[in-house]
């Protein structure tokens, strides 16, 4: 019965909407767990050392599968299904075993260099703490090999309409990171972290093999170099690989900054980047897949009216989301980063209170800028649906070494003594911390960010006639109104809800928090309609397009 279960189809695109949901709710609470258990049972330099390891990995996984051949091979391999099934199974063979050969090659020369790449990658570590990330790194070079194989297999999931499997990989994935935590590290230490990534990448594509075999796909070794399906999906995957590579790239060299700085820098900023990175999942990801299909097939039947009324109306409702968010997060960054990762579950409690201050810092800094990296997904599928791919790559590369020099000015400055110093310690009340230098990488993150929105929206503006911001959101003055509104009533609920409830205990502050932000979010719909903001019809369509 649970067999039959699991390797059942799914029928509807809301049920398949559902697994998806369900299953991405799950992960990112195995998510937070693992972090949790990352930062209490192991010491800041250790937890520095794991996430500075695993960059190099997740560079290759990011660029090659992420960004590449996930968005490459289903559109082949649909068009090659319809017309022949077996050449369909053919190619899936090819593109497998070629793809995993070539991501071991890599592997394997990474493998070789993996000493020089950690020394240049990472010059502020001791000698011994460039040691642990080199062979904990060599160890995590197995997970793109085995994850890229994945997502072939996901892929033809996908296709079949196999949800179920395919939603489970990640839950999966998570499990074998927090068996290295919790029992991988008991026996080898430090490096058994490295073998829980491994072992969550091979319970990944395993979870997934029965499904697809139920598929009538096989796995027999098939090597076509000169196969037309093979070659069209590497020419779809090599410009989106260099689109995803920015980010990831950004991302490494901001871990090298950090590696600069005192232990646990990487750690506060890496779980910084974690809290900072869930609104753009689930606002800016979720609008800007729903309507691209509808803004390519505006453009394309040439339909400017219908164009530019789907676009006001997503920046609009992204705004709408985004905003209240941002506002949220920020009053309450200190109590979000307690329950997440101040409050202990197992080991020594190491995640100490600095530490949640710097954190909490960071994720004020980066609260400024989620309007942002909410809207950069949604106005890069703008210049997608317009057929144009270059521009979002190189406002991105742009933006990057932008934020990389900040990164590098801001460490110096905030290493000094000076009234910017004084500012952020008084406005985020980092008093009697030893360092806040690492508070450069937020401080560039977000000013960046913002810039890449503007600059992405200017260019637009340029293509597109009648795109103006009055056009996309009249109503703008009356939205921040709301949302300063909402912000003095959380301040004051916050202290409200204190009276009640011990906030020294988990439970106290999770029912303070939980109250005092739903509360707020209530408030803010009711003044959005107020203030003729949004209407009720659509706020109820917009969580049809998430969920």
């Amino acid at each position: 019965m649970l067999n039959k279960i699991f390797h059942s189809k799914t029928k509807t695109v809301s049920f398949a909407a559902l697994i998806l949901a369900l299953s991405t709710i799950v992960s990112r609470f195995l998510g937070i767990l693992r972090n949790n258990f990352l930062g209490n049972i192991f010491p800041p330099e250790q937890v520095d050392v794991y996430l500075a390891s695993f960059r190099i990995p997740d560079l290759v996984y990011g660029i090659l599968i992420t960004g590449g051949i996930t968005a490459a091979f289903l559109p082949v391999f649909s068009h090659y299904f319809k017309e022949n099934k077996e050449e369909a199974k053919k190619l899936t063979q090819n593109v497998f075993f070629t793809f995993v050969l070539g991501l071991s090659l890599l592997s394997f020369v990474m493998l070789i260099f993996s000493s020089k790449i950690v020394n240049l990658a990472f010059p502020g570590f001791s000698i011994f703490q460039k040691a642990q990330t080199t062979d904990l790194m060599r160890v995590m070079l197995l997970s793109p090999i085995v994850l890229g194989a994945s997502a072939i297999v996901s892929s033809v999931l996908q296709y079949f309409d196999f949800f179920l499997a395919y939603s489970l990989a990640p839950i999966f994935y998570n499990l074998g990171i927090i068996s290295g935590i919790l029992f991988f590290s008991k026996r080898f230490g430090l490096l058994g972290l490295a073998f829980g990534v491994v072992a969550g990448a091979v319970a990944h594509l395993l979870i997934q093999l029965p499904s697809f075999f139920k598929t009538g796909m096989t796995l027999r070794p098939v090597f076509n170099l000169k196969s037309k399906g093979l070659y069209k999906i590497l020419t779809m995957t090599i410009p989106r690989a260099i689109g995803s590579a920015g980010y990831y790239l950004n991302l490494l060299i901001i871990t090298g900054l950090a590696s600069l700085l005192p232990a646990g820098s990487i750690l506060a900023f890496s779980f910084a980047n974690d809290i900072y990175g869930v609104p753009m999942g689930l606002i800016g990801i979720s609008f800007a897949v729903a309507v691209f299909p509808q803004l390519s097939k505006c453009f394309a039947q040439k339909e400017e009216e219908n164009f530019l009324k789907s676009f006001k109306k997503t920046f609009s409702d992204i705004l709408f989301f985004a905003l209240p968010l941002s506002v949220l997060m920020f009053l309450l960054r200190a109590q979000i980063v307690r329950l997440l990762y101040g409050t202990r579950i197992l080991g020594e409690g190491y995640f100490s209170w600095d530490l949640t201050r710097l954190t909490a810092a960071s994720v004020g800094i980066l609260c400024f800028s989620i309007f942002a990296s909410c809207l950069i997904p949604f106005l890069s599928r703008v210049f997608y649906a317009l057929k144009n791919t270059k521009t979002p790559v190189i406002i991105s590369l742009i933006c990057i070494v932008l934020n990389l020099g900040l990164s590098f000015w801001l460490i110096s400055v905030l290493r000094g003594d000076n009234f910017f110093i004084q500012f952020l310690i008084s406005f985020l009340k980092l008093q009697n911390l030893k360092s806040v230098a690492v508070l450069a990488l937020p401080i560039a993150l977000t000013t960046s960010t913002i810039l890449q929105t503007f600059l992405l929206y200017l260019l637009l503006k340029k293509k597109i006639k009648g795109l103006k911001i009055p056009l996309v959101f009249p109503k703008w003055f009356r939205l921040i109104l709301a949302n300063l509104l909402m912000g003095v009533f959380l301040f004051f609920a916050l202290r409200f809800f204190n009276l009640f409830f011990n906030t020294n205990k988990v439970l106290g502050l999770f029912f303070q928090v939980g109250l005092s932000s739903f509360l707020s979010f209530v408030v803010y719909l009711v003044l959005g309609w107020a203030f003729k903001c949004f209407k009720p019809s659509r706020v109820l369509i917009c969580l049809k397009i998430h969920f």
